[in-house]
């Protein structure tokens, strides 16, 4: 565990309140930590003399604040306060051209405005466009009611949406692009158990379908989209990519698969549906996508993307990308799926539950789209993750919601 001085923790807590009308909270302290060797693991040994330092601190007046942090300020460096996000690279006379694409799975949270109030923010700021695409095509999970409720809290939350568009209204598009990929020779269409194609790719070793001629491939392609075809789960369409690449995700990734749910909106109309990565790969290429910022999560995903850009001849058209940290709150749940599930045991009463962490119950609670704006402007665009509590979050949001 790394040994900090008393000294520093008492400078980042005086840099905080100076900066916060006199008042710290335990999370930028400990944000400013990790600069000086805390680790995650040692967050918890470390909170009881942090919350010992804030109670100190925060109890003096903000002259005494201020007069003490000029003595300390030297040992941690204080930050030039910053005005707005930060600028974008390659920013073209007419703005930027950015997205979000939500899951209709359940409801909009916290977690959906810090990864994407910033692209809303630069699309204020330069000009452009700021698409939601509705990222419907995994039938079994998409709820009806989620299409009403995504634009109402976007519309709520970020204020300058141009268009929404649920891709399930795009599947033809997706098509086109799985067929240019076959014809490419750059896709195929795997029949394979599911299981002995992972342990051929761990081997680095191609299944028999892979070298299937183009025509071969196309025909196969038909036999997924006839409903008279291969059953769910005989058949997926897989991009050809590097067996030797260095990471096991990259080789021979899925682009579509056969599922027969009901879809809310086409009900039976469909029964191949793309993947993420076909669908975003179609969309922001047909929709100019010329910045994109997405949670670390998606760093994989981005690569793959990368890759059906290349073969596309796309290459240059890839969209600058960031990947932005993710606020992981140690006390509050974020999963869609386990919020719904709650809401339906009746743990809570509702999506705008005021004990719920989603946007309508924000909304409800009486906080403004612009304190989130402020508070994502303040932290600027960072990859570091950030522990936090409910309580010192809020305590930060109620500043910025005044």
């Amino acid at each position: 565990m790394a040994i900090i001085d008393k000294k520093i923790i008492r400078a980042y807590a005086l840099k905080n309140a100076v900066e916060h009308d006199g008042k710290a909270v335990a999370g930028s302290v400990i944000s400013g930590l990790f600069n000086h060797g805390l680790s995650k693991d040692g967050i918890k040994d470390i909170m009881p003399q942090v919350n010992s330092v804030l109670k100190e601190v925060n109890l003096l007046s903000i002259d005494k604040q201020k007069s003490e942090f000029e003595k300390l300020s030297d040992i941690i460096g204080h930050r030039p306060e910053r005005e707005g996000l930060p600028e974008l690279p390659n920013v073209s006379k007419k703005g930027v051209i950015m997205r979000f694409r939500p899951a209709p799975s359940g409801p909009l949270h916290i977690g959906h405005i810090i990864s994407n109030m910033a692209s809303s923010l630069y699309v204020k700021k330069y000009g452009g466009k700021f698409y939601i695409f509705i990222d419907d095509t995994n039938p079994e999970e998409t709820l009806k009611e989620a299409y009403k409720n995504i634009k109402e809290d976007c519309d709520w939350i970020f204020g300058n949406v141009c268009e929404y568009i649920n891709a399930s209204d795009k599947m033809n598009v997706y098509y086109k692009y799985a067929e240019e990929l076959i014809k490419k020779d750059a896709a195929y269409v795997c029949v394979c158990d599911n299981l002995d194609f992972k342990e051929l790719i761990k081997k680095k070793t191609a299944c028999s379908c892979r070298n299937l001629s183009k025509k071969e491939n196309l025909e196969r392609w038909k036999k997924m989209l006839d409903s008279g075809g291969y059953k769910q789960g005989e058949a997926v369409l897989r991009f050809k990519s590097d067996l030797n690449h260095s990471n096991p995700a990259m080789r021979d990734f899925p682009l579509a698969r056969i599922n027969e749910s009901v879809h809310p909106l086409q009900g039976k109309k469909y029964r191949v549906w793309p993947l993420m990565n076909l669908s975003v790969s179609a969309d922001d290429i047909d929709y100019g996508m010329t910045h994109i910022i997405r949670g670390k999560d998606h760093r994989d995903n981005s690569e793959r993307q990368k890759m059906i850009y290349k073969v596309l001849g796309k290459e240059k058209k890839f969209p600058w990308t960031f990947f932005i940290g993710r606020i992981k709150f140690n006390d509050l749940i974020l999963s869609k799926r386990k919020i719904k599930a709650a809401i339906e045991n009746g743990e809570f009463e509702g999506f705008d539950d005021l004990r719920l962490p989603t946007i309508s119950s924000l909304r409800k609670r009486g906080y403004k789209p612009e304190a989130f704006a402020k508070m994502v402007e303040d932290r600027g665009l960072t990859d570091v993750d950030k522990v936090i509590s409910q309580k010192d979050f809020f305590d930060v949001l109620d500043r910025f919601n005044r």
